[in-house]
């Protein structure tokens, strides 16, 4: 039996490597030819080194000018071509598009990981409305294709898709691509003050003017909780914070921005909280699943993906989104209380192990890429018997 080749489809390849690569590593081991299509500015060598064909595109992140996506379209339905990939995982919801349009007419059997909706279904202003309205319209025709299968990561979005026109039946969930409960263990809490810790994109859209305001509100209050910032501005999302406004917080007390960190241990290792006041759009974020196999309890907003880790009662607080009131009393809360930090810690640990480990995720992504796989296979076989048994044209 011929080795099946796999290829995904992703924007950056900063984002395989943090988000795709225990998928990747998993597909790999159980015998799949593993290829990468991605735009490569500085993770290409951690990528070959992994044993994948990389194959570089240039395309822009987030783009919505026609002729840039015609020409992504064009790039990549010639990489399909060449390659001839038995199934094609794209990863996000731009490659979904973009990979899907590339495919029409081949016979390419195609996951597309829709990793959240992004700004464009939890925006309210006028222009998100009427993108989200052909948006929509798009994600319908193209996702409900024969040989297409929607990956998603938490059950709100599952719900919207199917709500949208996608059928039910070709919507699978899986949560995430898992975190490595091996390479992050527990960590004991640091001596000193109580300390929250930040970790993702500084975005508008991540919650960090909230998080920020609700900082300066606890500083007014006396209290002696600190706050570290870990990540960069994204340039190319169009909430990312203003380096002005990040010069002004910069100089605020109580805070130490830690900019990008290599080994996100080293960041859990100096704080006693994970806090992460997103306005939604992510389908689990990779951030507060570290967080919760480091053993940290949880602050975070009520929103999709979100809560599907960050669990009120059992291992979080939640507080609504855009909201620095009740974010600053839930940062003070679990500040005050050190055995309440201990439960939610040790439960953190427990959902990360038996619910969100990469070992576990690996083989449920692996098991559908075999079933996608053998319906590819009995759709060939069949279209071959229906040809052999034509009756000749007369």
């Amino acid at each position: 039996m011929p080795t099946p080749r796999l290829l995904y489809l992703v924007t950056e390849d900063w984002y395989f490597v943090s988000h795709r690569l225990p998928m990747a590593r998993a597909a790999r081991e159980a015998g799949f030819d593993v290829h990468v299509a991605t735009r490569v500015v500085g993770h290409g060598e951690a990528i070959t080194e992994e044993g994948f064909a990389l194959h570089p595109l240039t395309w822009t992140r987030g783009t919505v000018n026609p002729l840039s996506l015609w020409s992504s379209i064009r790039a990549v339905r010639e990489l399909y071509r060449t390659v001839q990939p038995d199934l094609v995982h794209h990863v996000a919801l731009q490659p979904a598009i973009v990979g899907s349009m590339a495919a029409l007419g081949l016979p390419v059997t195609a996951i597309n990981a829709v990793t959240g909706l992004g700004a464009t279904f939890t925006a309210a202003n006028p222009g998100a409305r009427s993108a989200r309205i052909a948006l929509s319209a798009l994600m319908r025709w193209l996702f409900n294709r024969r040989a297409a299968t929607v990956l998603v990561q938490n059950p709100d979005d599952q719900a919207v898709l199917a709500a949208l026109g996608v059928s039910p039946e070709r919507i699978v969930r899986i949560p995430g691509s898992g975190v490595d409960t091996e390479r992050l263990k527990p960590l004991p809490e640091p001596p000193g003050p109580p300390v929250a810790a930040f970790v993702g994109r500084l975005l508008e859209t991540k919650g960090v003017p909230t998080l920020m305001e609700a900082h300066a509100l606890l500083v007014e209050r006396g209290s002696p909780l600190r706050l570290l910032i870990a990540g960069e501005p994204d340039p190319a999302n169009a909430t990312a914070v203003k380096p002005a406004l990040l010069a002004q917080w910069r100089e605020r007390p109580g805070v130490e921005f830690l900019g990008h960190v290599t080994d996100i241990r080293t960041v859990w290792a100096k704080a006693h909280v994970a806090v992460l006041p997103s306005r939604g759009g992510e389908g689990l974020p990779l951030t507060l699943l570290e967080a919760a196999a480091c053993g940290r309890p949880i602050i975070a907003t009520d929103v999709p993906g979100s809560r599907e880790i960050a669990r009120p009662g059992v291992n979080a607080i939640l507080a609504p989104p855009d909201d620095p009131h009740a974010l600053a009393d839930a940062m003070s809360h679990l500040a005050a209380d050190p055995d309440l930090r201990a439960r939610y810690g040790a439960a953190s640990r427990r959902l990360a192990e038996e619910e969100f480990s990469s070992a576990r995720v690996g083989r449920e992504i692996v098991a559908l890429y075999r079933r996608l796989l053998e319906g590819r296979a009995l759709a060939i076989r069949q279209a071959s018997g229906a040809t052999q048994h034509k009756a000749p044209t007369p």
